[in-house]
């Protein structure tokens, strides 16, 4: 017979129903369309455990966009995670850019929805603009990193005498849910075949 849950596992269960239950109905119905009592019906919980867990609906969307881009709830920065870490260590410059691809790719097949959410709330909502800023400060600091590297590994020579900043510009342009939404979401792309162009782009961009 399994050992029954802990307290503490079950609280870490209840918040990941929460979470699924509201990412579902956030991409379904949007930022206006989802209430409070919309999650917590979905999740089958009181709606005062939602705002005791979370405070509001903005932090529950908060925290959902956080989870989507890192894939789990763990505590751990962009750049601190595995994959990052291989990226940057990688010495061919050519290789760096189909890991960046891939690993956009994995980010945005989980997040790209929640993304457009945020983004098409901003426009009415300024703390949603102001989630939204963050966003896009935080992924130019990773791309900015990248970018650094890259720079880097090219003997300080990138295409058409790019910095390390237009560098991290221009892989926000490819590697961007702007341009995912428009080539899988509307286009009808596979992601594979996404990721196989945006890796290509970067290189004809940036590699001298």
């Amino acid at each position: 017979m399994p050992a029954p849950l802990t307290r503490a596992e079950k609280t870490r269960r209840t918040r990941r129903r929460m979470l699924d239950a509201a990412a579902r109905l956030f991409t379904e119905r949007g930022w206006v369309g989802t209430t409070v009592e919309d999650i917590a019906r979905a999740a089958e919980v009181g709606v005062q455990t939602v705002y005791f867990t979370f405070g509001n609906k903005r932090a529950v969307l908060k925290e959902v966009l956080d989870t989507m881009v890192a894939g789990d709830s763990d505590p751990v920065a962009t750049l601190d995670r595995p994959w990052v870490r291989e990226l940057l260590a990688e010495p061919d410059p050519a290789t760096q850019l189909v890991h960046q691809a891939a690993g956009a790719r994995r980010i945005l097949e989980r997040a790209a929805p929640v993304l457009e959410v945020v983004r098409g709330a901003a426009a009415a909502d300024p703390e949603l603009a102001a989630l939204w800023r963050t966003s896009l400060n935080q992924r130019h600091a990773v791309q900015l990193r990248f970018a650094q590297a890259l720079t880097t590994k090219t003997g300080g020579r990138l295409r058409d005498g790019h910095d390390a900043r237009a560098a991290a510009d221009i892989a926000m342009a490819v590697l961007g849910p702007e341009t995912w939404a428009l080539l899988v979401t509307e286009r009808g792309w596979s992601p594979a075949r996404w990721e196989r162009w945006a890796s290509d782009a970067l290189a004809c961009q940036l590699l001298p």
